[in-house]
């Protein structure tokens, strides 16, 4: 059997880099003085299993909820003779100044910095300590580590160095002391988001030898000194920067570029037009380039080749058939061409055999692809036109789609804008249409995704969007492995207050099915959470509103689910007034037939508990039992779940009824009636996973009409379903007590008969 899409299993190095980060006590760190963790002293780590450590423990820590973060945990990392980092990778406004300061001792090669906005000039100091052996280099998005922290010095005194490292840092106090002076070897820079108030130029002029440079959204005074690395540089990096005719003729004097990106976010804001002629002197110049992203530009109408004068026949990559006139004169189809948002993504030919566009699904998957990392403005527009794709057309590389799309939810955890589109695209891409095609992991890390973002965003856009997908879901199962989780996060928006409707119910409905066939002791664990009072409280408000909704039923019937053998959920129900809230649905919605069952299922669940019967045994409740044997409501659900309540209080004897009215024989009396007028062959809306609470009142005389309630609910269920029933009760051991109902003098015959 082939293995489905995303099935391949993590490496042996990866289950053990994570068993030991979420163990580092119990295999390579102890606890040492005030608490701070240590390396064990026998402990020597090579780059390979240290960089893992740190890259994986980043990953943890933005898309693992339920892992603690450590304090120290760069500490670990700061004697160079017992660990070695040579490539690391940090994220997000969880790295501070005092982390990279941990491993300033270190000699790293790669270092890469994003959206690290708790950095401040502190850490551009720490990076001098690396200035020896860094080759590639990454500040992206880091927008205040050119700023002091409260207008401190660079230089500070490291005994008070965490005193204010709470406090941003200021956007006035610009650092002016630092410089790439003594960074020899640094080949690779991306100072993408690089503050206006930097001089670009100064910054970079000491950095001969660079090869790649990025200056992605950068404000640039002057573009002459790019052409100090004009026989180096091999990639080149400008989105978001002013074009201008100036820059274009100083960009072609880098001959040796193969990557060049001189796109922009929007062609609504774009005051550059991409000419023929700029087009083609990047060809014609830059003979090298494998690689082009000119998306968001606006193009002159003479790039194209007219429709009636194209190449015939099915779409080319050769140069010589392209539809776009400038690309002709390329000696061989580019690697990559990032034509996002331009009109040219719609011709028929494009020379470049990987394409980013919105003409098709292919074009769309590149540009989520191309995009993800720095530029989440663009992936969101590209995963909503892929949700489109998914909704409207069809997804022919499924995969591919899912894990982009997962990718880009854990990269941008806190983007909105990608949490929403991302969610929603999920949410077709996970349907049955394509349900078959996709492995338990792959669905599992879809459902990881999910989760983080209803954690992160507390608005109803995402909530719903997520909660949605989940109902894509084989509930409980594929959601077992979350299980606390996720019953934590639905209750959360079920909190009073919340008042979005669509959302409520969708969430509601959840819950009902996670706590439906589970086993008992996570029933108990979500009872624990609020569960019992949360549906309650959702019950008493649809009572002020006069309103028995969606909301209402799948609320009974979350409670029903819920205390269905654990005694624990059934007192919580009592002690949060349940009784009370079930009597005036009664009053309130006489002709409500499915909350009627679901309230008596519920308290079918309640009587089984013999502790809890006593406050059943009132004059009000034992009325109201005996009026709905005679309910009609959803065939016979209503009346027998009524006559099952009756009969585990009939069993409990005559000594236990005190009250002079309703009598007890009367009460039985109508029970017997209720029961002969069901029809034995009635198809059943309910679900036994044990037949131990019907078992308990078959061999006993204390009361003959509770033992007659219980074989008339086994001779049902066994001659209606034998394939499901048969073997759970004889698996029980329902046989042996079935016999022993015809060994009583006291079992009535019609009992007896049925027992046979």
């Amino acid at each position: 059997m082939a293995a489905k899409a995303g099935d391949n299993p993590d490496s042996l190095m990866t289950l053990a880099t994570i068993f030991c980060l979420r163990n580092l006590r119990k295999t390579m760190c102890y606890q040492g003085f005030r608490s701070k963790l240590s390396l064990r002293s026998d402990i020597f780590l090579p780059s390979e299993i240290c960089d893992k450590l740190v890259n994986t423990y980043m990953e943890l820590v933005h898309t693992d909820s339920n892992f603690e973060p450590e304090e120290s945990f760069f500490q670990l990392f700061s004697d160079p003779r017992s660990t070695r980092l040579t490539r690391v990778q940090l994220r997000e406004d969880f790295v501070r100044d005092r982390d990279l300061e941990a491993i300033k001792r270190q000699d790293p090669i790669e270092l890469h910095l994003t959206y690290c906005n708790s950095l401040s000039s502190r850490s551009l100091k720490t990076l001098t300590c690396f200035r020896e052996t860094l080759v590639s280099l990454c500040l992206f998005g880091c927008s205040h580590i050119f700023y002091r922290k409260g207008g401190a010095p660079l230089a500070c005194n490291e005994d008070t160095e965490d005193e204010d490292e709470e406090s941003p840092a200021s956007r006035q106090a610009l650092e002016t002391d630092f410089s790439f002076e003594g960074f020899n070897r640094l080949r690779l820079l991306n100072l993408g988001g690089l503050p206006d108030e930097v001089d670009a130029e100064s910054l970079l002029r000491p950095l001969k030898s660079l090869i790649s440079l990025d200056l992605s959204n950068v404000q640039l005074p002057g573009t002459a000194f790019l052409t100090q690395w004009k026989d180096r540089l091999a990639s080149l990096v400008l989105y978001n920067v002013n074009l201008s005719e100036e820059l274009i003729s100083t960009v072609v004097e880098l001959s040796n570029l193969r990557h060049l990106d001189v796109s922009w976010e929007t062609r609504r804001t774009s005051k550059f037009k991409m000419s023929r002629k700029v087009l083609t002197a990047i060809v014609q110049r830059l003979v090298n380039l494998v690689s082009l992203d000119v998306s968001g530009h606006i193009m002159s109408d003479n790039c194209t080749v007219p429709h009636f004068e194209e190449a015939m026949g099915r779409p080319s990559i050769e140069p010589c058939k392209s539809s776009i006139y400038p690309f002709q004169e390329l000696k061989r189809p580019l690697q990559f061409l990032g034509l996002y948002d331009t009109t040219l993504c719609n011709v028929t030919h494009i020379p470049a055999h990987k394409v980013t566009g919105s003409k098709n699904e292919d074009q769309v998957l590149n540009a989520i692809e191309a995009y993800t990392e720095f530029r989440p403005e663009l992936a969101h527009r590209a995963i909503n036109q892929l949700f489109d794709i998914a909704r409207i057309q069809h997804c022919s590389q499924l995969l591919r789609a899912l894990q982009l799309v997962i990718a880009a939810l854990k990269c941008h955890k806190y983007d909105k804008s990608i949490q929403v589109t991302g969610s929603a695209a999920l949410f077709y891409l996970t349907n049955t249409e394509y349900r078959s095609d996709q492995s338990v992991r792959l669905r599992r890390e879809v459902i990881q995704v999910l989760l983080n973002g209803m954690e992160q965003y507390q608005e109803v856009t995402v909530q719903r969007n997520c909660c949605l997908t989940l109902c894509n879901f084989s509930i409980p199962e594929e959601l077992e492995f979350q299980y606390s989780r996720v019953n934590q996060l639905l209750l959360k928006i079920l909190e009073p207050g919340r008042q979005d409707e669509s959302i409520q119910r969708i969430a509601v409905h959840l819950c009902n099915a996670l706590v439906c066939q589970v086993a008992n002791h996570q029933k108990e664990a979500v009872g624990k959470m609020g569960f019992v009072k949360r549906m309650l409280n959702l019950i008493q408000k649809k009572l002020q509103d006069r309103l028995c909704d969606q909301v209402m039923e799948f609320a009974w019937s979350a409670l029903w689910n819920i205390t269905d053998e654990t005694p624990d959920n059934c007192q919580m129900f009592l002690n949060c007034r349940g009784m009370s809230l079930f009597l005036e649905c009664l009053q309130e919605f006489p002709d409500k037939q499915e909350l009627h069952r679901n309230m008596l299922g519920l308290l079918g669940n309640v009587a089984e508990v013999r502790a809890l019967r006593p406050q059943l045994l009132t004059p009000q409740f034992i009325s109201v039992f005996s009026n709905l044997l005679d309910s009609k409501a959803d065939g016979i659900e209503v009346s027998y779940n009524a006559c099952g309540v009756l009969s585990h209080i009939m069993f409990d004897g005559p000594e236990v009824w005190s009250m002079e009215e309703p009598l007890r024989d009367t009460v039985m009396d109508k029970m017997w009636d209720a029961i002969q007028s069901w029809d034995v062959t009635s198809r059943r809306n309910i679900n036994y996973r044990s037949f131990e609470p019907i078992l308990r009142l078959l061999p006993q005389s204390i009361a003959p009409v509770s033992q007659h309630w219980a074989t008339w609910a086994l001779f049902n269920l066994v001659s209606v379903y034998p394939s499901k029933y048969c073997p759970l009760l004889i698996k029980e051991g329902g046989v042996i007590l079935l016999e022993k109902v015809l060994e009583l003098d006291s079992s009535k015959p019609e009992t007896k008969d049925m027992a046979r």
